[in-house]
């Protein structure tokens, strides 16, 4: 008989295409194995008033991930606000009562703390969100509806920098946006880049139904490292202050009033006692009406800081929140009339609300 020997069959290697997934999806396997057990739900309850002014308990849930080994959580200011306890959950197996150690409403951070980690947990390590670049893997951890726990969701950063205009007429800057889903209940959870360190804190989403629709937000870990360790340390983080207050100038108003600068801030009011009246910035001498507008003219115009133009008061508060420090001395470039002057002025801890 004539046998016939086939050749072994060769097994096909992986295409390289192939290979780069399956490496994408162990390293976001090992992403959630070491951050999963840091991520917390938080259960608040809090007591209002029914429309007869009885007390009705309301149950609130959200996210928040252990910041150190003394048992420090961050989450949202928004998952706690006007707490009356506070539950927070590392798993169905360890529950524990949690305080509330300090709040930061402008930047919509909370720290908590609980007596003791569970054995084995350790904090997220800490990324650099300067460095954050559009199309960068985001990994998102969380709770959404405050059931399912610990949920997993990836996508990438779609945008940086925004500013997002919050509740109460608070500013968010420097937020990270992403398509990672974030829904009810993400809020104080981490987001993570693609070695499991901590980039943002996700915050909020942007969707007409109440659910993600692809756009989520989140508080840049570069704000967490400056807040936390304040309200760690005094409950509170101390927020720079100038005390003044006016109207953006644009070409148009400076053509109307016959201002020496086409953009620039005009000074209308200054707090008394506040710093800026303290380095001696002037403020409205008359006042006029400009079309249906009652303007308040005469004050000083502030066209700098620290070198830096200013085109709106949204600009100085920025600059003052994500620049400088209570304490910190600027120096404010001014027009006063037609002489151009440079203030030094040291900022205080802007007042309580």
């Amino acid at each position: 008989f004539l046998m016939i020997r086939r050749p072994p069959r060769s097994t096909p290697k992986p295409s390289s295409a192939a290979s780069d997934v399956y490496k994408r999806q162990a390293q976001v396997e090992a992403v959630y194995e070491r951050a999963a057990p840091a991520v917390v739900n938080i259960t608040s309850k809090v007591l209002r008033l029914s429309f007869f002014f009885g007390v009705i308990p309301e149950e609130g849930s959200g996210s928040g991930f252990v910041w150190d080994r003394e048992g420090h959580i961050v989450t949202n200011y928004h998952v706690v606000e006007d707490a009356e306890s506070i539950e927070v959950s590392f798993g169905e197996e360890a529950v524990m009562p949690a305080e509330i150690v300090g709040v930061d409403p402008p930047n919509d951070l909370a720290v908590l703390r609980v007596e003791k980690l569970p054995e084995g947990v350790e904090p997220i390590p800490l990324g650099d969100s300067s460095t954050l670049q559009v199309g960068q893997t985001a990994i998102a951890i969380g709770n959404p509806f405050g059931q399912f726990e610990r949920t997993l969701t990836t996508g990438v950063i779609s945008a940086l920098n925004r500013t997002l205009e919050v509740e109460e007429g608070r500013v968010l800057r420097r937020v990270i946006q992403t398509d990672a889903a974030i829904n009810r209940g993400n809020s104080g959870g981490p987001l993570l880049d693609s070695q499991g360190r901590l980039i943002g804190i996700n915050t909020a989403i942007y969707s007409p139904t109440g659910t993600s629709a692809g756009v989520g937000f989140a508080i840049p870990v570069d704000t967490a490292k400056r807040v936390v360790p304040e309200l760690i340390a005094h409950g509170r983080y101390p927020h720079p202050w100038l005390g003044a207050l006016g109207y953006n100038i644009t070409p148009a108003l400076a053509k109307a009033l016959d201002l020496p600068v086409e953009q620039g801030l005009l000074v209308a009011k200054l707090y008394r006692g506040s710093p800026a009246v303290k380095a001696g910035l002037r403020g409205a001498t008359e006042e006029v009406i400009l079309g249906n507008r009652r303007i308040y003219i005469g004050g000083d115009i502030i066209v700098a800081i620290d070198g830096q133009p200013l085109r709106t008061w949204e600009d100085l508060d920025a600059y003052l929140e994500l620049e400088t420090r209570v304490g910190q001395t600027v120096e404010l470039s001014i027009w006063r009339g037609d002489e151009q002057l440079t203030l030094a002025v040291e900022l205080a801890e802007e007042p309580m609300r």
